[in-house]
């Protein structure tokens, strides 16, 4: 192992501690957040029965559907093309990277609402709601305006500043709550919850709009913006890499809300609550050792920034190690007390998902012990290899899902979930492993030589 790369593992320890800090201020407004969603998810299958609480469900995935396929994930560009000319007092040169992300994301909103209000009207039949549900689907759409906020959220989280994202994680689960409270009281019905959720949107996303705004300001960086001028100039492979990350996350998409709308359209809306509430609970259990991800995301883009690629690797690996622990505690309260917990939150009429919640809860535990494998890719500079491992993965779930459903009902296609989870990591694994192959072969051959790169990871 070189001095060089000894000092880079040296310094791996206050990142890790750093990303964990980040993390920790995260779990308090996810903690409460939550918290807070299980409470209007209960006040609202408790008013509306599975039947029509399956309808809300199914609204609500396809409008999320589009707001995550539509956006670019422009956050990511924030980060990857941000960092170095924030750090080295480039201003003009970050306005460009901003610019370019608020571009993406005025274009995308507009796509994603115009879409929406359409596929309403046209998919509401096959998709599991009927026409007099309709014209309420087309008004939730025009929240997915509101559900495209990734470049106040890259500003933040390149800023440090995880608190605010905290309290936007708490508040919008808290008006969804009060809503659908309102919404109890009043007796409503499913539109009521509709737009109790709709409010919860559109409230967060201001406050963490005029955040990222306000930090901008405090540091100078809106002086002389200007929406003119070339969007990609000294950003090589922007488009690309928009691109590819966008399309990463439209089909990670596949994993929640186009299940959703699967498991729907097969075997109705009931089925589709059930599977939603499981999902809902099996998010819940492993959001704390999720919410280390949005915290390794700007260390990793540190790190290459100063090219310290196995301080990258040391990271990524100790926070999946890390976080993999958490997601087995949880799996262990889903296993043992899974029915439990959805009477408890839920109803007995719901008590029937801890099946597949249980499997659902897996898949999640999966994919928290691989959570650092994509920004690791991303962050190397290499998402369109996170792409292809999506595409792969999530075409064969799609396309297995109707015969598992089928088959085998929810729990074929919670098994079905897990599968797919553990193929992603693979995947991403074997890709991560070829490109510090490569990386190491174009060094020095004493770095290629996989022995001295274990032993330096060690």
């Amino acid at each position: 192992m070189s001095a060089s790369q000894a000092e880079q593992i040296a310094g791996v320890r206050p990142i890790l501690r750093r990303v964990v800090a980040n993390a920790g201020l995260l779990l308090g407004g996810r903690t409460v957040n939550a918290v807070l969603g299980l409470v209007a998810v209960a006040i609202a299958a408790r008013a509306l029965g599975a039947a029509e609480m399956g309808v809300l469900v199914l609204i609500m995935a396809f409008g999320q559907f589009l707001g995550e396929v539509a956006k670019f994930q422009s956050w990511q560009t924030i980060l990857h093309f941000g960092t170095r000319p924030l750090a080295e007092g480039r201003i003009p040169d970050f306005q460009r990277v901003l610019r370019f992300s608020l571009a993406l994301d005025l274009v995308s909103t507009a796509f994603g609402i115009a879409v929406g209000i359409v596929g309403a009207f046209v998919f509401a039949r096959p998709l599991g709601w009927g026409s007099d549900d309709a014209p309420a689907a087309a008004l939730y759409m025009l929240s997915i305006a509101f559900m495209v906020s990734a470049t106040p959220l890259g500003l933040l989280r390149l800023f440090d500043r995880f608190d605010v994202l905290a309290w936007q994680s708490g508040l919008i689960s808290l008006f969804r709550a009060v809503g659908s409270i309102a919404a109890l009281l009043l007796g409503a019905g499913m539109e009521g919850f509709l737009l109790a959720w709709a409010i919860g949107t559109v409230g967060s996303w201001f406050y963490l709009a005029g955040s990222a705004y306000a930090e901008l300001r405090k540091r100078g960086l809106t002086q002389d913006f200007s929406w003119r001028g070339p969007l990609t100039e000294g950003m090589p492979g922007a488009w690309r890499f928009a691109w590819n990350t966008n399309m990463a996350s439209a089909l990670d998409v596949a994993f929640t809300h186009v299940a959703t709308l699967i498991v729907g359209a097969l075997v109705g809306p009931a089925q589709a609550a059930f599977w939603r509430v499981g999902r809902q609970v099996a998010d819940a259990l492993a959001k704390p050792a999720k919410l280390l991800t949005p915290a390794l995301y700007p260390e990793l883009a540190r790190l290459r920034a100063d090219d310290q690629p196995h301080a990258m690797w040391r990271l990524a690996r100790n926070v999946g190690l890390l976080a993999g622990g958490i997601g087995l505690v949880m799996l262990a309260v889903s296993a043992f007390a899974g029915p439990q917990l959805l009477t408890l939150v839920m109803s007995k009429d719901f008590a029937p998902a801890a099946d597949v919640m249980t499997w659902q809860v897996g898949a999640a535990v999966i994919g928290i012990f691989a959570l650092p494998l994509e920004p690791m890719l991303i962050s190397l500079g290499k998402p369109g290899a996170a792409v292809r491992v999506r595409l792969a993965v999530g075409v064969a779930f799609l396309a297995a899902m109707p015969f598992l459903v089928r088959q085998f009902g929810l729990i074929g296609a919670g098994a079905g979930l897990a599968a797919a989870a553990a193929a992603l990591a693979l995947g991403m694994l074997w890709f991560i492993l070829r490109e510090n192959g490569n990386r190491q072969t174009a060094t020095t051959p004493a770095e290629a030589d996989p022995a001295e790169r274990l032993k330096g990871d060690d």
